[in-house]
C-alpha cells in the first residue's frame, strides 16, 4: 500500500457487487475510512435520489456541475439531455440520475434545483486504480492469475468491472477443481481519489469427488464400471491419482468411457439417461450420479466387404475381419477392422480411403450384421511435405527421416514409419504426428509434421550414493541436437571412492548431408576392482586405469538393417599396491608381485598392455521410439578382433536381441536376451613356474552381476578364487568370517535374457515420475581355464613374508627400539635385529563358479525422477545359484543414471 498519510479521507462506498465469493458488509455506505486501510469493495449500492423540486414543471435558467475533479463539466453534461432553456420535471431529473449513474464514473450524483430553474448537479468521480494487489494465493501464482484480471491501474474504478474479474479469478480456481475458492476485494483509500484494488484470495482444499453412484447397471458391477473412469473415489488406493478431484470434462469423458464399455460387450443401445454432480454443503466435495440405461446384448449378424474401387478386391480385405457371425457384438472391433482396412488401403496409395460400416439391426433376433463398404476414392500422391514448430532445428534434420519424398505415391505404412523415426530422434515431445490434408487436387496430399521442440541438452551436476559405488560425484552436459543438425556433443566426468571417469564424445549422424554416421570418443577410466572381506567391508584388491579412443561409421543398409563399424586403441594399466603385495623379486632381479600374497591370477593381471581393435556391429532396429519403446525389435550381432597391433590378440563375438509388445493398458512387456565369447589365438602364456595362464586376462573377460543379474552383487556370478582360513583344530573355516579373500575372474562365454514388465500407475504417479516393473532374470557367465591355487596347510607356521622398504630392499628391525635399517648385502641380519616381516596364517584357496548352469532371480524395481535426481530401487530374490556367488536383496543408486 502507499505512503501513510495523516489526513481523513470520507469515501462513499461503492454498491453491492453480487456473485460467488463476495463479502457484503453491512452500514457501511458513507463511512469515513482513514486514509490507507483496506475498504470491502461491497456495501448498499446509492439509491437515486429525488430530485428537489418545487414545482412539476418548470424551465432550466442554468446548469452548474460541482464536485468534478477529473472531468470537464462539459463532458459530465453530454450524458444528460436536460439543458438550459429546457424543461425540467421530476422525470427528467431522475432519466439524468440514471444516465450519469450508468456511465460507472461516478460514485455519487445529486441534482439540486436552486431558485426555480437554477440547477446543481453535484458528482463524485469514481477513484482511479493506483495498482492491482493479489494476496492469499499460493496454488496460482501472480503470472496466473494477473493476465486474467481486465481492471489495471490508471483506469477509472467500476464495480462492474470488479465483479468481473472476481468471476474470472474463481473460474481459475474451478478449473484447478478448487471449488470452496472465495475472493474478497478490498480497496485502499489514497490521496487524490485513488485506490488500491486488493483481492484477497481464500483458495480451499481441491473438491474431491467422494463417491461415485451408478443406477441403473444389472449386468455389471459398480466396481467394474468404475474402473473405466478417469475419475476416481478419493480413496486410500487412489492417493496417487489425479483422478479424484472433480473436472466436468472429465466427467464428461467418463460418460463416453461408460458407453464404449457396454458397447464392447455387446449392448449397443445402451445410453447414460443422466450424469448429475452436487456439491457436497461444505464445499468440499463432490457426489456424482449415473443414471445407465443397458438395454439388449446383441451378437454378430452377417459380416460382409463391398469395394467400389476396382485395386481394392473384398477378398483382400476379409482376411482382416477377426469376429465372426454368433459373436457378441463388439463396437471397438469393428473400429479396429475399419482402421486396419484404412491402412491397407493407404499401402496401396488410397490415402483418404473411405470405410463406412454399414450396421443392420435386427431387434428381434438381437443381431447387428455388418458390411464394410470402401467407397470410391482416387489413388493419392505426395503434393507436399510441410514441417512447422521446428524453431531449432533445421528443415532437413526432420526432412531426412521421412520415408516418402514430394511426388511418391502415398504410402501409410512409410507416413507411420517416418513419424517413428521423427519421435526416436528425441527432439520433440512424443505425441507427435503426421497430419494428412488434402492437396490442390483429389490426387494430392498435403503431409504435414507439426512438431513440438523440447529441451535436448542435459546439465547434470548430482552428488548421490549407491550401494555400489558408495559416495558418487557426477557431471556431465550433453546437447543431442547441437546447433539444430542432429549432432550429439558430451562430455562428462564421475568419481567415486572406486571409480573415476571423464569422457568426450561427437557424433554427426548425416556426414556431408549423406546417410552416414560418424563419431568418436576419448576417454580416460581409473578404476579400483574390490573384494569383500568377512566383515563386509571392501578391500581394494588392483587398479586399472585404461586411456584411450574409438572412432565409429554407421552406414545403413537397407530401412532397418545398419553396419557399424569401429576402430579403438587404448592403453591398460593394472596395478597392486606393493607395500601389500610385492616381496619377491623376478628372474631379473626386479621386485615383482607375491603370488602367496595376491593370487596367481592377480599377479597375471598385472602391467601394461595396449589394446588396437577394430570391430563391426550388424543392427536391426524396428523400434516404434528408440528412447521409450512400447513395441517392436532391436538385433545386434558384434564382432572385435584385437590385434592390429598392441600387445592383445583376441576376437570378442556379442549377440542382443529386444523384443517390445504392448500389452495395453500402459503394460509393457520387455524380451531381453544376449551373449558373447571371447577367443584368444596367439602364443600360450605361462607364469613364472611354468602353470599355463588363460589366453584372456582378466581384465578382458566378460563379467555377470548387479545390475545385469538383479537378485546378485556386482560381479557376484560366475568363476571366482575364495581363500579361506583354517580354523585352530585345523579345519577350513568356509563360513563368512573364514573369507579371506574373495575375487571375481570374469569368463570367455556368457549369456543373459531377462523378461520384464512395466507397471502403469495412475497419472497422478506417472507425472511423479514413478516407473515400477516386475521381472525374471537369468544367466551365466563360465568358460575360464582354472587358475593354479595355493594351499599353506593348516598346522604350519605360515609364511613370512618381508616387508620391503621403497626401493625393494629388505630391511632389519632392531628388537630393543624396533628401529629399521636396510639388510646388508649378505642377506643377514646383524646381532641384536630380525628380519622384518609379516607372516600370513595358513590359508586355502578355492576355485568356484566355472559352471554354464543358469542363475535366475525375481524381483520388483521401481525408477524416480525424484528431486535429487533419478533413483533406483530394486528389490531381488536369488532363486538359483551355484557354489562361490556372491547374491545381494537389495541395491539402490541415487544421482546417477540408471
Amino acid at each position: 500500500m502507499e505512503g501513510k498519510h495523516s489526513r481523513i479521507v470520507s469515501v462513499l462506498l461503492i454498491g453491492t457487487i453480487l456473485g460467488a465469493g463476495y463479502a457484503v458488509p453491512a452500514e457501511a455506505a458513507k463511512t469515513p475510512k482513514p486514509h490507507g486501510v483496506p475498504v470491502p469493495v461491497g456495501a448498499p449500492a446509492p439509491s437515486v435520489p429525488a430530485p428537489e423540486a418545487a414545482s412539476p414543471s418548470e424551465t432550466i435558467r442554468t446548469i452548474k456541475v460541482t464536485g468534478n475533479q477529473r472531468l470537464e463539466a462539459e463532458t459530465v453534461l453530454s450524458y444528460i439531455s436536460l439543458h438550459v432553456g429546457g424543461t425540467y420535471t421530476r422525470e427528467a431529473g431522475d432519466t439524468a440520475l440514471k444516465a450519469l449513474y450508468a456511465t460507472e464514473l461516478f460514485a455519487d450524483v445529486q441534482i439540486k434545483d436552486e431558485n426555480a430553474g437554477d440547477l446543481i448537479i453535484q458528482v463524485r468521480e469514481n477513484p482511479v486504480v493506483n495498482r492491482i494487489v493479489l494476496e492469499g494465493n499460493k496454488r496460482l501464482k501472480n503470472d496466473k492469475i494477473m493476465p486474467e484480471i481486465k481492471l489495471s491501474a490508471r483506469e477509472i474504478f467500476t464495480r462492474s468491472k470488479v465483479r468481473a474479474d472476481v468471476g474470472r479469478i474463481i473460474e481459475l480456481y474451478r478449473r484447478q477443481g478448487r471449488y470452496a475458492a472465495t475472493v474478497d476485494p478490498q480497496m485502499v483509500l489514497l490521496d487524490q481519489n485513488r485506490v488500491d484494488v486488493v483481492f484477497e484470495i481464500h483458495e480451499g482444499d481441491k473438491s474431491k469427488v467422494r463417491r461415485i453412484n451408478i443406477i441403473g447397471n444389472d449386468h455389471f458391477s459398480d466396481s467394474q464400471l468404475k474402473g473405466q473412469m478417469a475419475t476416481k473415489e478419493a480413496t486410500l488406493t487412489h492417493f496417487l491419482s489425479s483422478g479424484t478431484s472433480y473436472d466436468p470434462d472429465r466427467m464428461a469423458y467418463d460418460q463416453q468411457k461408460l458407453r464404449q464399455f457396454y458397447l464392447t460387450q455387446g449392448y449397443a443401445d445402451f445410453r447414460v439417461v443422466s450424469a448429475v454432480a452436487e456439491l457436497t454443503p461444505d464445499k468440499k466435495d463432490f457426489i456424482i450420479t449415473y443414471v445407465v440405461e443397458e438395454g439388449k446384448r446383441y451378437k454378430f449378424g452377417d459380416i460382409n466387404v463391398e469395394s467400389d474401387i476396382r485395386d481394392i478386391k473384398p477378398d483382400m480385405l476379409k482376411p482382416l475381419i477377426k469376429m465372426k457371425p454368433g459373436d457378441w457384438y463388439n463396437a471397438k472391433a469393428v473400429e479396429d477392422t475399419v482402421d486396419s482396412m484404412t491402412e491397407t488401403a493407404g499401402l496401396l496409395g488410397y490415402a483418404f480411403a473411405n470405410i463406412d460400416p454399414d450396421f443392420k439391426r435386427d431387434g428381434d433376433k438381437l443381431t447387428m450384421g455388418v458390411t464394410y463398404k470402401v467407397n470410391q476414392t482416387p489413388r493419392v500422391y505426395v503434393e507436399r511435405i510441410n514441417i512447422n514448430g521446428n524453431t531449432l532445428t533445421q528443415d532437413k534434420v526432420v526432412r531426412r527421416e521421412f520415408r516418402l519424398s514430394e511426388g511418391d505415391a502415398f504410402n501409410g505404412y512409410s507416413v507411420k514409419r517416418s513419424r517413428d523415426r521423427i519421435r526416436s530422434l528425441g527432439y520433440f515431445q512424443d505425441k507427435l504426428e503426421i497430419d494428412q490434408k488434402p492437396g490442390s487436387a483429389p490426387d494430392k496430399v498435403v503431409l504435414e509434421a507439426n512438431v513440438q521442440e523440447k529441451s535436448t541438452g542435459q546439465l547434470q551436476v548430482s552428488a548421490g550414493y549407491s550401494s555400489l559405488e558408495k559416495f558418487i560425484i557426477s557431471l556431465s552436459i550433453e546437447q543431442n541436437n547441437f546447433r539444430g543438425k542432429g549432432q550429439t556433443v558430451r562430455a562428462s566426468a564421475d568419481w567415486s571412492a572406486y571409480s573415476k571417469s571423464v569422457s568426450l564424445g561427437f557424433t554427426e549422424p548425416y556426414l556431408f548431408d549423406k546417410n552416414l554416421a560418424l563419431g568418436f570418443d576419448i576417454f580416460r577410466r581409473d578404476y579400483r576392482s574390490f573384494d569383500y572381506t568377512s566383515t563386509d567391508s571392501r578391500n581394494t584388491t588392483y587398479n586399472q586405469t585404461t586411456t584411450g579412443f574409438q572412432i565409429r561409421l554407421g552406414i545403413p543398409l537397407t530401412e532397418y538393417w545398419t553396419l557399424a563399424t569401429r576402430y579403438g586403441l587404448s592403453q591398460d594399466k593394472v596395478s597392486l599396491d606393493k607395500d601389500i603385495y610385492y616381496s619377491t623379486f623376478n628372474t631379473s632381479g626386479t621386485l615383482a608381485c607375491d603370488p602367496i600374497v595376491a593370487g596367481r591370477y592377480l599377479c597375471d593381471a598385472v602391467g601394461n598392455r595396449t589394446t588396437s581393435s577394430v570391430g563391426y556391429s550388424l543392427v536391426y532396429d524396428n523400434l516404434n521410439n528408440r528412447i521409450l519403446p512400447t513395441s517392436g525389435n532391436r538385433f545386434v550381432f558384434s564382432q572385435d578382433f584385437a590385434g592390429l597391433g598392441g600387445s592383445v590378440k583376441y576376437v570378442r563375438t556379442t549377440v542382443q536381441d529386444d523384443k517390445y509388445k504392448n500389452l495395453g493398458s500402459g503394460f509393457i512387456l520387455n524380451f531381453h536376451a544376449e551373449g558373447g565369447y571371447i577367443l584368444g589365438y596367439g602364443a600360450k602364456r605361462y607364469d613364472d613356474v611354468g602353470n599355463e595362464l588363460d589366453q584372456i586376462r582378466l581384465t578382458d573377460r566378460f563379467q555377470l552381476g548387479s545390475p545385469q543379474i538383479r537378485g546378485f552383487d556386482i560381479r557376484g556370478v560366475g568363476p571366482r578364487v575364495t581363500r579361506y582360513a583354517y580354523n585352530t583344530d585345523g579345519t577350513l573355516n568356509m563360513t563368512k568370517d573364514g573369507r579371506l579373500q574373495d575375487d571375481a575372474l570374469g569368463g570367455r562365454a556368457y549369456y543373459l535374457g531377462h523378461i520384464e514388465m512395466a507397471i502403469p500407475l495412475g497419472s497422478g504417479a506417472k507425472e511423479a515420475g514413478f516407473k515400477p516393473s516386475v521381472y525374471v532374470d537369468a544367466g551365466s557367465v563360465f568358460g575360464t581355464k582354472a587358475p593354479a591355487t595355493l594351499d599353506e596347510p593348516a598346522g604350519s607356521p605360515g609364511l613370512t613374508r618381508p616387508i620391503l622398504d621403497g626401493d625393494g630392499s629388505k630391511q632389519c628391525q632392531n628388537t630393543t627400539d624396533s628401529s629399521l635399517s636396510k639388510q646388508p648385502t649378505s642377506g643377514v641380519c646383524p646381532s641384536g635385529t630380525s628380519l622384518y616381516a609379516s607372516t600370513i596364517s595358513p590359508f586355502k584357496e578355492i576355485y568356484t563358479g566355472n559352471s554354464w548352469k543358469p542363475r535366475v532371480s525375481v524381483g520388483f524395481g521401481v525408477s524416480w525422477n525424484s528431486p535429487f535426481g533419478p533413483l533406483r530401487i530394486d528389490i531381488a530374490k536369488a532363486l538359483v545359484k551355484q557354489k562361490g556367488d556372491d547374491t545381494k536383496l537389495f541395491n539402490f543408486n541415487v544421482g546417477t543414471q540408471f
